[in-house]
């Protein structure tokens, strides 16, 4: 055998000789103060072969090199896959990602090259050396053909879509952000967030397919006078959305007004009476009429993103667990859950205008 051909054989062995060094201090590692890690699954004792077909992590039938506290080392037979993987260890498929990070991989594991599995995400707050992780929660409105702004035409959204597909973006809902917020779930680096504002019909007809073709999570948040109006979703729409475990229904006021603004001719009661009023609303109306499918209304859109502190005092009454403005940027691990930021998407961006605006990085400070 010449040098060329053991070239692979000297990988493995580098990667496995680098794999046991981690894990020999990895019982050593413990969660950082506050952060509420989920309990790791117990992994396989190392030699340890699987082979269940009828599992949901039947695409993991390797054999476990070695184990510890936070990660284990496995080494995988043709066929594996990382969701496979993932389902097995981690207990979802969808944290694929972590051993994709861990690992330096985009898409199919190679047989016989052992890999890491982060059993307990390794930096669930995002901060590194260089920056701090933040979130990019997109906002839509309208989409078709016209001159406004807030119309986006069909073509252009799915090229955004499509952009973030193919350049190692990561749609994510808005309640695996919240529970980033909180220190109880790890994101993958490059998280963005979708959510589309008011209700209109056209973000069913031109929307909703492109989610369906890229199985894009989105939040739909939509004011309730609004609804059954000319140009607006329909229940059944609604219903079929939601139905698809891709969109999420939540409030985005009565009547739309804006509620930071109190009127001249409003007097101080009437007009704290009045936010209760729209808060509440569309949580009563939308969970009524989609009881059957679970609907829970626990996220706030503010109408033009406008928020003072008698509506937050109304937000924290009303139990509302996060609430999004229309301040663009991205969310660190320490944003305000009742000030998300938001960047809005006009029907006039580029796609050079769309990369720019997401940002899923801040660079740290210098003191």
């Amino acid at each position: 055998m010449d040098m060329h051909d053991r070239l692979p054989a000297l990988a493995r062995a580098l990667t496995l000789a680098l794999c046991v060094a981690a894990l020999a201090g990895c019982s050593l590692l413990t969660p950082a103060p506050g952060v509420h890690e989920p309990a790791p699954t117990t992994p396989p004792p190392p030699g340890a072969q699987t082979r269940v077909p009828d599992a949901p992590w039947a695409g993991a039938t390797g054999e476990v090199l070695g184990s510890g506290d936070r990660l284990l080392v496995y080494l995988p037979r043709a066929g594996d896959t990382l969701r496979g993987l993932a389902a097995r260890f981690l207990g979802q498929a969808d944290k694929a990602w972590q051993i994709e990070e861990a690992n330096g991989l985009r898409g199919v594991p190679i047989a016989g090259q052992p890999l890491v599995v982060p059993v307990v995400p390794r930096n669930p707050r995002g901060i590194t050396t260089t920056g701090m992780q933040t979130v990019t929660v997109l906002c839509y409105h309208r989409f078709g053909a016209g001159n406004s702004k807030m119309i986006v035409s069909p073509a252009r959204f799915e090229e955004q879509m499509a952009y973030l597909a193919g350049n190692g973006y990561h749609v994510v809902r808005l309640t695996d952000l919240q529970a980033f917020l909180a220190g109880e779930r790890a994101l993958p680096a490059k998280s963005v967030v979708i959510t589309f504002d008011d209700g209109y019909e056209s973000a069913y007809r031109h929307a909703f397919p492109v989610l369906k073709k890229h199985n894009f999570p989105a939040t739909l948040f939509a004011f309730s006078d609004f609804i059954g109006a000319p140009d607006s979703l329909t229940w059944p729409q609604f219903e079929e959305m939601a139905r698809s475990g891709l969109v999420d229904l939540q409030a985005h006021s009565k009547t739309h007004r804006n509620l930071a603004e109190r009127k001249p001719d409003e007097s101080e009661d009437a007009y704290r009476k009045l936010v209760d009023i729209e808060l509440r609303t569309p949580r009563t109306v939308l969970e009524a009429r989609l009881a059957p499918l679970g609907i829970q209304v626990r996220h706030f859109a503010y109408p033009y993103g406008s928020a003072n502190e008698v509506v937050l005092d109304a937000m924290q009454r009303a139990d509302y667990e996060l609430g999004l403005t229309v301040n663009a940027g991205g969310n660190a691990f320490f944003a305000a859950p009742l000030m998300l930021r938001r960047t809005m998407i006009y029907g006039d961006h580029s796609l050079a205008d769309f990369q720019a605006r997401l940002q899923v990085q801040r660079p740290l400070g210098r003191p």
